[in-house]
């Protein structure tokens, strides 16, 4: 049952993210660009997580960041992620991988957690992976935000 749920999760993310318009940005070449982050975070049918992170891109420019997620579920739990990774889709220029992403997600762990998330924002998408510890067990939807 729980790794269906995870597959249904991860299926209408994707689904989700690949129906979105691509807006075309004339003249401008698309960035390739990397989060690497760490968050802690804990559930109880409302899910708080926070941390921090770097935004790396290929034309050498890089930026802190803080990341934040808000969600509501049926969730229970409380985490740390550490060395996650995510990669950016779509992106022009760095100014348009900050903002508020939406974010469905199915997790479960016991000492080693985890996570893999499909992220998106108009034509922005982000994909999110990351292990660490704690216990939690859940399926939420909500929102994921990257500031400076």
């Amino acid at each position: 049952m729980h790794k269906t749920t995870i597959g249904l999760l991860a299926t209408v993310a994707c689904t989700l993210a690949m129906s979105l318009p691509n807006v075309a940005h004339a003249g401008e070449a698309k960035l390739s660009c990397k989060l690497k982050y760490n968050l802690t975070g804990w559930s109880l049918i409302y899910k708080h997580t926070t941390g921090n992170g770097v935004i790396s891109c290929d034309n050498g420019k890089s930026m802190k960041v803080h990341v934040a997620a808000q969600a509501l579920g049926i969730t229970a739990g409380k985490w740390k992620i550490d060395d996650g990774t995510g990669s950016f889709n779509e992106v022009h220029s760095m100014d348009e991988v900050l903002g508020d992403y939406v974010q469905a997600s199915a997790n479960a762990g016991v000492v080693k957690s985890g996570e893999a998330q499909v992220l998106t924002k108009g034509p922005v998408s982000l994909a999110l992976a990351g292990g660490g510890r704690g216990v939690n067990l859940g399926v939420d939807i909500g929102k994921f935000t990257i500031s400076r």
